[in-house]
């Protein structure tokens, strides 16, 4: 590319002598060679720390590996026990695993324990402690099904409460449940005004829909 010099007046630029060159050369070797002493100072001066943090950085990086292995082994190993407890309708095994495993996972686990050996006390840890909303509300309606003669239809819909949002995967079941138990009551108004509620709702699945008509 020219420079302004060439474009301008039409002259060449000057070439440097050979002298300019060695020079140059002379002037690189020596910035190179100082640039390089500084790098070695800083090195050493600072050896301990830059072998520190390369070690921690070593550690961390190890323990990162170490924790995606040990955490996918533990998860093969919790499918495979759930696996083989269902299979063999284990409900003591089952029981086992839910208090050692955290999540969905665990609540399933106890939960199909209770189904195998119908112990009311693992709904009522559900119901209480379940990492999921659905176990917890399932375990409740589970309760209402187990204990729902012992209690007025008052304290069936208090019971029921934590479910009377469309955020409970089972709102429309627990709003049939309260409505049933007011029936069984005598008490139509209060049933009727549930039914009601289930009837208008668009998103109302058709079955407990339907099951509302036939009770209203």
């Amino acid at each position: 590319m020219a420079t302004m010099l060439e474009r301008n007046k039409k002259v060449k630029a000057p070439q440097k002598t050979y002298a300019e060159h060695a020079e140059d050369a002379l002037y690189r070797e020596v910035w190179e060679e100082v640039n390089n002493e500084k790098t070695l100072q800083f090195v050493k001066k600072y050896s301990k720390h830059i072998m520190t943090a390369a070690i921690l950085v070593l550690i961390v990086a190890t323990g990162i590996q170490i924790g995606v292995r040990t955490h996918h082994a533990n998860k093969m190993a919790t499918a495979v026990a759930y696996e083989t407890a269902v299979n063999a309708a284990d409900a003591g095994a089952l029981s086992s695993l839910a208090q050692n495993t955290s999540g969905a996972t665990g609540d399933l686990a106890l939960f199909q324990s209770y189904l195998l050996d119908k112990d009311i006390k693992k709904l009522e840890e559900l119901a209480k402690n379940a990492d999921s909303r659905d176990y917890r509300d399932l375990a409740k309606l589970h309760i209402v099904g187990v204990r729902g003669d012992e209690m007025s239809a008052v304290e069936v819909e208090k019971y029921l409460s934590d479910l009377n949002t469309k955020k409970s995967p089972f709102y429309y079941t627990a709003a049939l449940t309260v409505a049933q138990k007011y029936l069984a009551e005598g008490n139509v108004d209060v049933a009727n005004k549930w039914l009601d509620k289930i009837i208008n709702d668009a998103d109302a699945p058709s079955v407990i829909s339907g099951t509302a008509q036939s009770l209203r």
